[in-house]
């Protein structure tokens, strides 16, 4: 089951995919007994995963997941009319320093759960047949904000006279946040000349029928669709790297490998659905993150056991002093909290 055909099975099956806002929806689903999550496109699946596998034991209680974008979602979460908040936001990367200011004016404590890695994934179609890997340099001098490259005969000596076609996620996505900081070394710093969108699928259709497309989006994306993909290495100086479950792990797939978060309201945590939902999610984690339907990369046992603690203990804030992290460093930042 693709992720299209599961967001169509859940709705159905009365895990809503968030389209309208929270008011409109407590109207009509009982209010207290809905958990709202937005945010990330890339965390939805594992959230609409742990929403499925919730509901069989939790039939009474219902569970919305939108695809906002991690800073779109991040502006629901933050919203300064509290019955229009989400109580999770799916983020693909760690929260920014001006939406930690904005949670501070609203008063807004928040507990940041890590939840799994990914690693985002550098993609052509299936029938470019000269390119195997690029280059962090590549990658910068293609996605410059300033980047006049239109031709893959510009990107590299022996590429051949063919249109270089761009897609990529909008600018409310964590993967554009995440990549234009790994890349071209700041966050949101891009060109703007690219097909944008926060579905992954429209990216995927789009790089599908183009023999020039190059598209960036996360690693889970293209394991789903393989067959209509071709993957590239990435090479940050030490020879071509793919991502893969172990290389993303490792931290050897760099320096796009990353870690994928849920941020909970801490005042939601005062209703009984809210902290059985993520005891379920954090109990079951490495299954939900590691079910076909997803097809991320499960964290050490004891990061789950530190989230799990943040729960208890109702541990708020970031562990976060930089605006992203790789993975490799996760386990010793939350340790030492």
């Amino acid at each position: 089951m693709n992720r299209t055909t599961l967001t169509s099975f859940l709705a159905a099956g009365g895990i809503l995919l968030a389209g309208c806002d929270r008011s409109d929806r407590a109207a009509t689903s009982g209010g207290d007994r809905e958990i709202v999550i937005d945010g990330s496109s890339t965390v939805a699946p594992i959230s609409t995963v742990a929403a499925e596998l919730f509901a069989e034991s939790h039939p009474g209680i219902q569970v919305s997941v939108g695809t906002s974008g991690t800073g779109g979602g991040f502006k629901k979460f933050l919203d300064a009319d509290p019955r229009l908040r989400t109580d999770i936001n799916n983020a693909s990367r760690p929260i920014k320093p001006a939406e930690i200011e904005r949670a501070r004016e609203i008063g807004i404590e928040f507990i940041e759960l890590p939840i799994a890695l990914d690693g985002i994934a550098v993609v052509v179609n299936p029938r470019n047949d000269f390119c195997d890997h690029l280059t962090i340099a590549e990658l910068r001098r293609i996605w410059a904000p300033d980047s006049r490259v239109t031709n893959w005969k510009d990107v590299r000596d022996g590429f051949p006279d063919l249109p270089l076609r761009l897609y990529g996620p909008g600018t409310d996505s964590g993967t554009f946040d995440y990549f234009t900081e790994a890349i071209n070394g700041r966050e949101k710093v891009s060109r703007s000349d690219y097909q944008k969108s926060e579905d992954d699928n429209v990216l995927v259709h789009g790089v599908s029928g183009d023999r020039g497309a190059l598209v960036y989006f996360g690693f889970a994306y293209y394991e789903e669709n393989r067959d209509k993909l071709k993957l590239l290495g990435v090479d940050a100086g030490e020879g071509p790297v793919r991502p893969s479950t172990a290389t993303v792990r490792d931290g050897s797939y760099r320096p796009l490998s990353r870690p994928l978060f849920l941020y909970v309201n801490a005042e939601a945590l005062n209703r009984p659905e809210i902290t059985d939902f993520l005891t379920f999610y954090l109990d079951h984690a490495r299954h939900i993150v590691e079910h076909p339907r997803v097809m991320y990369v499960a964290l050490p046992d004891e990061l789950y056991t530190a989230a799990r603690t943040r729960i208890q203990k109702r541990i708020t804030g970031t562990v976060f002093t930089q605006p992203a992290s790789g993975p490799a460093d996760l386990a010793s930042l939350y340790r030492e909290r």
